[in-house]
């Protein structure tokens, strides 16, 4: 079994290198492959990456197409059995993998969500961007009948195949609540485990804005009625 790492990188020079070295040292007991889209950085994200071609496979966008679009690139690299999103940041702590992978592996999930809310020492986001979790998370459990504590979780891990089979669309950041609308709507099942959370600011970082959240609700009530 091999666990393949998906990792969105968009100018992230600050932590791209803090966070390989993350990755590779997470234990988990199986093969990992690890590949990272620079979708179209201006800073030295590209120039750190070359450090690591031995270790990881690195896929250029030439211009910024969002992270939806980087990860729907990703999946096309993709050879393992299953696959984790891991945002380039460092706001997730890839030591949280194993136990992320044991619903999966123990056949109790087909779909794990890591939920920053079910851990209570973690540190929230900004009130605009917990407040807008907390919304998306209500939609999602009303629209499709599922009940998740934290729809815009990064951490997602999925069987392969299941992933690849969605058709997705995205190109920003409404690849959750796609990917969340279609997997409910085939009725998979979605386990939830705590994990560590370190929220960024804009200042430090951090891209998301209110227009993504409009798109995120409107992706929701999308798909639950179209395909």
């Amino acid at each position: 079994m091999k666990l393949t790492v998906i990792i969105p990188a968009y100018n992230e020079a600050v932590t791209i290198e803090q966070l390989l070295k993350k990755v590779f040292d997470a234990p988990i007991g199986i093969d990992k492959e690890v590949l990272v889209i620079n979708d179209g950085s201006t800073d030295t994200t590209a120039f750190i990456l070359e450090k690591y071609n031995n270790k990881v496979q690195i896929i250029e966008h030439g211009v910024n197409k969002g992270k939806g679009a980087a990860i729907r690139t990703g999946l096309e690299y993709a050879s393992g059995d299953l696959v984790i999103i891991q945002d380039a940041d460092l706001e997730y702590d890839p030591n949280d993998f194993q136990k992320l992978l044991e619903p999966i592996v123990n056949g109790r999930a087909d779909v794990v969500f890591g939920s920053r809310n079910l851990s209570p020492n973690n540190k929230r986001a900004g009130s605009i961007y917990y407040f807008g979790g907390v919304v998306l998370t209500k939609l999602a459990n009303l629209l499709f009948n599922i009940n998740i504590t934290d729809e815009p979780t990064c951490y997602k891990l999925f069987k392969t195949e299941i992933i690849k089979s969605l058709n997705l669309k995205c190109e920003r950041f409404e690849f959750c609540p796609e990917v969340t609308a279609k997997i409910a709507k085939r009725g998979y099942r979605i386990v939830e485990i705590p994990i560590a959370y370190y929220p960024r600011t804009v200042a430090e970082g951090k891209k998301i804005n209110w227009l993504d959240g409009v798109r995120a609700v409107w992706t929701l009530v999308k798909y639950r009625f179209y395909d």
